[in-house]
């Protein structure tokens, strides 16, 4: 199981605005080359995306579901894959101090040959995967606010 925490600099509301955004959903999800909707109104529960990532000059498509929501709390997500099969992605929200949210990313294999041969490696490649994701995750809400007009 890959558990990677991030402070993001900005409230809840901030972070929440881009998880609920499906159509931005490939701006911080690593390894994903486009999404789009595919059933439901992202984030409602049921509701899916279509997903594609490209390796080298082929493109593979796979879909993520939302299992559970709580706004401005909680998203889990299932991701499932041809390939490698199905994981589990929740991502916590949590107020950290007045304007920042401590944002904790916690994925694991559930089927497939990803479930199946789920070990220290592929452990530590899902943490570097994750490390990735939340620094992307932090950048695209940080700058959304930097491009933000100003009050005043």
């Amino acid at each position: 199981m890959a558990v990677r925490p991030v402070l993001i600099k900005r409230p809840p509301p901030a972070v929440w605005a881009v998880l609920a955004d499906g159509d931005r959903y490939a701006e911080w999800v690593v390894g994903t080359a486009g999404s789009r909707p595919l059933s439901g109104a992202w984030p409602e529960v049921g509701s899916a995306l279509q997903y594609a990532v490209r390796i080298g000059p082929k493109v593979l498509h796979g879909r993520t579901v939302v299992r559970a929501c709580e706004p401005v709390r909680l998203l889990e997500l299932e991701a499932q894959s041809r390939l490698v099969g199905t994981a589990r992605i929740g991502i916590e929200l949590r107020p950290w101090g007045e304007e920042h949210t401590l944002v904790t990313i916690d994925e694991h294999p559930l089927t497939g040959p990803g479930g199946r041969l789920h070990n220290t490696l592929a452990d530590t490649l899902l943490h570097l995967r994750n490390r990735r994701m939340v620094q992307r995750l932090a950048h695209v809400v940080e700058s959304d606010a930097e491009a933000a007009p100003s009050d005043g």
